[in-house]
């Protein structure tokens, strides 16, 4: 075999093969749905967390500047921001079930409307 020949059978090779990843994935359960969901509540929740830690840590550094410019003799004037606000725990609330509501409506539907 030629190197052309190789070369060009590779090729038609790793088109094959990329087709089977363009291949369409079955939609994920409803067990999946709710726990990636949940997941980009516990990572939401994480950048509050983290955002409050900084808050905290700047808050501190502040301070101590203020404090050491004080000993010094500056007069430094402190800016105005909001305070620090905590999260709290962590607590995810399941979505609300709407299966039970469904069979009651196709209940109603599925009955045989009144005769006159």
């Amino acid at each position: 075999m030629t190197p052309r020949v190789a070369s060009w059978s590779l090729a038609a090779a790793a088109l094959a093969l990329a087709g089977s990843a363009f291949a369409k994935l079955p939609a994920p359960s409803d067990e999946a749905k709710a726990k990636a969901a949940e997941a980009a509540a516990k990572t939401a929740h994480a950048g509050k967390v983290d955002n409050y830690k900084l808050c905290q840590s700047m808050d501190r550094v502040a301070a101590r500047y203020m404090a050491e410019a004080k000993k010094a003799g500056k007069d430094v004037k402190p800016t105005e921001t909001p305070a620090c606000a905590d999260p709290g725990a962590f607590v995810y609330p399941p979505p609300a079930a709407t299966a039970p509501a469904a069979p009651a409506a196709t209940a109603a539907a599925a009955a045989p409307a009144p005769k006159k």
